[in-house]
């Protein structure tokens, strides 16, 4: 009885004592950690102690809010696991055994997984206002252990704590913690939470990582190293975020602002190096560390995830920031940036790129010509680059802002001012700057046509050949400042150039719809301006439509062939559709050659051309029928020569005999009619004994020698040139 009393008395002063304990430790501040932190062993007592050792295991699992703990044995079990992971010397690291018990108690208690976060976040803090900065390092190197190990529906708000910590690291301004706060996010960003969270924000980050991308620290190293943090951060963000339909959208015009020009601001250090193609796996490791080079993955990455909705956001901030650094003028580190976008983004979107950069051009319609310049180099390397029908669906839109921008350039070389009424503007027009400009627009409109399908190249080739001025249709340019008939002139020449450009390369079955009355009527008409520059354009253009096998370089000069077999020519049977198409235009073809021939203003280029499309047309569009008008019309010629009705000079009338030599010494090798080609050859023979300045090899060379010889009388030419009347077919 009297046991049984002192046991009653004990519980009670016991309790009392308890009561009293939890006051004072819910109220008291945090001190340092006086007794071990492992929870004491559990000795063989009496039944009559019992009571007391439950009382004691009740308060050693009781959450008291700001309690560091004079006695180790009551505190939370989570805390002393976090406790038990941090070394007395911080330079021994974390400590493993310990890390795995934490790590098992985590997976074994989700529930706690919270507080073992808010505990670790709170002794972060503590830790970086001390400098003490190796258990900084052990926190964040547990909380990384953690995020990797456990996957579960309360990770959510572990995840807040961690990002709390990196927030607290990434604000310091120490380096190696901002280092470490990158490090750790970065670890983070490469996991897949199996949870979705509806709160997160990565605001911060975006612009902190952004900063650190244009650190200006005055240790070089140091600098390097918080800018590559910066790159690898944005990396994690865009990973983090990209995918992830719950978060604040990356590409929204507000992060992608931020992004974009950190990463350009950072790959400019790297402008001497070219741009691989596609990816570059190929770096060296010491290639690897440079901020330029991670720049380039990370920028290859974030433009690879970009969605059809998305290109948009993220192509205008690089245009804002060539822009704002004058990046355009250089035209390398433009070019290098849209290399890395065409070869990144989807190729179906690759129009979308296209489309922004005409944009782009248009809006600086007025600036200098070297920034336009810029725009259009970048344009035709992105054209080349891009996929077939990369331009999208409204081909003749590009290539409407194309020549207008080529109009617009005329107009400036003119006028000598930007402005439409003709003051002299503040800026200084140079003609060579608007010469380079307009070169590199045709060029432009050239890479674009060739990756169009023929019969949209056919559209375009209609659609340019409509924009052309012609005499007598159109009486004058829309704008006054345009110089009158000169600037007619000038953007005749233009045009016709990139029609060159556009017909270069140019393959069609079907002649009939390559060159339709639309387009070969006012064509030939431009063969019969006083322009040479014109006629010589117009000659190109024909040639590079009607030759289907790649023959015009073999006839790139003038000159009495022996044997053509050696020219390895390609000859294919004249097609239905060719007939048809030479019993339409033959005539038209034939009268247009021959009116090329009296012009007195034509050179050697204009003969040689008009050679090589008498050749074409013998070998792509001639039946027995063509032949034979083709032969008529070259002793037509020769017979123009030798009456001179239209008072041709010297030279011209030695070049029309000499075209007409060289053009029957082909065609008799191709028909291989014995008669026809042993008369050929005896006119020949004759003419190399006789007059030699009537055969091309002394006609059409850059000095002729024997031009002193050309003052004859007809009569001599007659007598040389043996007119052949061919039978009937």
């Amino acid at each position: 009885m009297c046991s049984s009393v002192s046991v009653c008395v004990f519980v009670r002063e016991f309790a009392s004592v308890c009561e009293r304990l939890a006051v004072c430790l819910s109220v008291c501040e945090p001190v340092c950690v006086c007794v071990p932190t492992m929870p004491l062993p559990v000795p063989e007592v009496p039944a009559s102690r019992r009571l007391t050792l439950d009382c004691r295991f009740l308060l050693d699992h009781r959450v008291g809010r700001g309690v560091c703990g004079c006695c180790g044995a009551l505190r939370p079990r989570y805390k002393r696991l976090v406790d038990n992971i941090f070394p007395e010397d911080p330079e021994d690291g974390l400590v493993k055994a310990n890390m795995e018990k934490l790590t098992f108690y985590a997976l074994s208690a989700p529930e706690k997984l919270d507080r073992i976060g808010a505990y670790l976040s709170e002794r972060l803090s503590r830790d970086v206002a001390r400098h003490r900065y190796g258990y900084v390092c052990i926190a964040m190197e547990a909380l990384d252990q953690l995020l990797m190990a456990c996957h579960c529906q309360s990770i959510n708000l572990f995840v807040e704590s961690f990002l709390k910590m990196v927030r607290k690291l990434l604000e310091a301004d120490k380096p190696n913690l901002q280092i470490l706060g990158t490090n750790s996010f970065v670890k983070f960003a490469n996991i897949e939470e199996d949870t979705a969270s509806y709160h997160r924000s990565y605001d911060f980050f975006v612009s902190r990582f952004s900063e650190m991308c244009h650190s200006s620290y005055e240790d070089p190293d140091i600098r390097t190293k918080i800018r590559m943090a910066g790159i690898n951060g944005l990396q994690g963000v865009v990973r983090k975020t990209v995918n992830d339909d719950l978060q604040s959208n990356i590409w929204d015009p507000q992060h992608m602002d931020k992004i974009v020009p950190s990463l350009l601001f950072n790959l400019q250090s790297g402008e001497g190096t070219e741009s691989r193609s596609p990816s570059p796996l190929q770096a060296s490791e010491k290639e690897k560390e440079s901020p330029a080079e991670l720049t380039e993955r990370c920028f290859r990455e974030l433009l690879g995830r970009a969605a059809y909705g998305n290109i948009k956001n993220a192509v205008t901030p690089v245009l804002m920031h060539l822009d704002n650094h004058s990046l355009w003028e250089g035209k390398t580190f433009a070019v290098r940036c849209f290399k890395i976008i065409m070869y990144s983004i989807q190729s179906q979107h690759s129009h979308l790129v296209i489309q922004q950069l005409l944009g782009h051009l248009d809006a600086n319609s007025k600036n200098s010509a070297t920034v336009r310049a810029g725009i259009v180099e970048v344009l035709l390397e992105a054209a080349a680059i891009a996929s077939s029908g990369s331009v999208g669906p409204t081909v003749l839109e590009v290539f409407n802002t194309l020549l207008r921008q080529l109009r617009l350039s005329v107009d400036y070389e003119l006028t000598g001012s930007y402005d439409a009424s003709g003051n002299i503007g503040i800026k200084i027009i140079k003609t060579h700057e608007e010469r380079q400009l307009q070169e590199a627009v045709i060029r432009t409109i050239g890479s674009f046509a060739n990756t169009l399908p023929t019969y949209q190249r056919s559209e375009v080739m209609l659609f340019i050949m409509g924009k052309i001025p012609v005499p007598g249709v159109h009486p004058a340019l829309t704008n006054a400042g345009s110089g009158g008939c000169e600037g007619i002139r000038m953007i005749q020449i233009m045009l016709l150039k990139s029609l060159v450009q556009v017909t270069t390369g140019f393959q069609t079955t079907n002649m009939l719809t390559a060159l339709p009355n639309s387009f070969l009527e006012p064509l030939l008409s431009f063969s019969l301006m006083e322009d040479p520059e014109v006629r010589l354009l117009v000659l190109t253009i024909l040639l590079s439509v009607i030759d289907r096998h790649d023959n015009t370089p073999k006839f790139s000069s003038i000159s009495i062939i022996s044997d053509i077999s050696v020219l390895k020519l390609k000859v294919d049977k004249c097609s239905r559709q060719d007939n048809l198409f030479m019993k339409k235009h033959a005539q038209q073809l034939y009268r247009h050659i021959y009116l090329a021939c009296k012009e007195q203003s034509s050179g050697p280029q204009h003969f040689e051309t008009l050679y090589t499309l008498l050749a074409l047309i013998s070998m792509e569009l001639a039946n027995e029928e063509v032949v034979v008008d083709l032969i008529r019309l070259a002793l037509a010629l020769q017979e123009l020569a030798q009456t001179n009705e239209e008072s041709l000079s010297v030279y011209n009338r030695c070049a029309v005999h000499a075209l007409s030599a060289a053009y029957l010494n082909l065609i008799c090798q191709l028909t291989t009619v014995p008669t026809f080609c042993q008369h050929i050859h005896e006119v020949i023979e004759m003419r190399q004994k006789e007059v030699p300045f009537l055969l091309p090899e002394d006609v059409f060379i850059e000095n002729p020698k024997n031009r002193r010889m050309c003052d004859f009388e007809a009569i001599e030419i007659s007598c040389c040139s043996v007119r052949y009347l061919p039978e009937s077919t």
